[in-house]
């Protein structure tokens, strides 16, 4: 199975306004979305949460009892489906992301690695968001890797930076963690790497031998040739409305299903087959 390219689907981010773009927020419409991207090749989807209330679907949940409905909605949909749940958070007010890893138990979930100065800017000059810290200290993802272990949960390390791929490596070396190690590298973060596939290259130079390996790419069209260099060196791949809402030749999609099919034939033209739920599981190594 060394060939095989595990793809997973962002399904819907984090803050992305559902009235301004497709995205799905209910358990409903994430089972809807799930199958259409599962059919097209996907075995893991990864999930954020949304309030529920009318017109606050744009707004984040840790809500334990939304993720189980969300869960159970996508398994219902997707027969043997792998969940991979985010636990991304800003600030000290994390315990909501660590009670929906233990209780819910996802085979995989987020656990991002490092810390980032999390900024942008307009075409104006001015922030596109007041400057903000999205901060991961050594402790925080020290709680995050106890309750994965407790849960039987498989951490997928989120690298925002190159450092931040150097600090995996140290977590194993000190004992943080001795499982399975996945790396994610988020690329096209405006004030974290690049979405450039000549980078791919030294941040495989930089992870541990062992580990699989993965790209989220953010952005526009200009992700594509990102996408096909991960499928072409053997990484897995992911895509979704979390992380574009545009294909190779610029056009706006409406679903996650016509990106996992685009991020498919990436796949496919390294000469590379798609692994089934099944596969990725003997793959990543999960647990249940």
């Amino acid at each position: 199975m060394g060939d095989k390219a595990v793809i997973t689907c962002s399904l819907n981010g984090v803050l992305t306004d559902p009235k301004q773009h497709n995205v799905p927020v209910t358990p409903e419409q994430m089972a809807h979305e799930a199958r259409a991207a599962f059919n097209a090749g996907a075995s893991i989807m990864h999930i954020h949460l949304r309030q529920q209330e009318p017109n606050k679907g744009h707004l984040p949940s840790w809500d334990v009892n939304v993720s189980k409905e969300i869960q159970q909605a996508i398994r219902e949909a997707c027969p043997g489906v792998i969940i991979n749940h985010t636990t991304g958070t800003s600030g000290p007010k994390y315990q909501g992301a660590l009670d929906c890893v233990r209780e819910t138990r996802p085979e995989i979930a987020a656990c991002n690695a490092g810390s980032l100065n999390y900024l942008k800017v307009k075409a104006d000059n001015t922030w596109a968001w007041p400057p903000m810290m999205f901060d991961n200290a050594v402790e925080k993802v020290q709680d995050y890797l106890d309750a994965m272990k407790e849960a039987g949960t498989i951490p997928e390390f989120e690298c925002f930076d190159v450092g931040i791929v150097r600090c995996v490596g140290m977590y194993r070396q000190t004992g943080m963690y001795s499982g399975p190690l996945e790396y994610n590298f988020v690329m096209g973060v405006a004030s974290g790497m690049p979405a450039d596939p000549e980078l791919l290259p030294i941040l495989l130079k930089l992870k541990l031998p062992e580990a699989h390996w993965q790209v989220t790419a953010i952005g526009r069209a200009e992700i594509w040739p990102l996408h096909q260099r991960c499928a072409d060196l053997g990484g897995h791949l992911r895509t979704g409305l979390e992380d574009t809402f545009y294909l190779a030749d610029g056009t706006k999609v409406t679903s996650n299903g016509q990106l996992i099919e685009a991020i498919a034939a990436c796949a496919r033209r390294a000469g590379r087959e798609i692994a089934s739920p099944a596969e990725a599981r003997k793959i990543f190594g999960t647990k249940h």
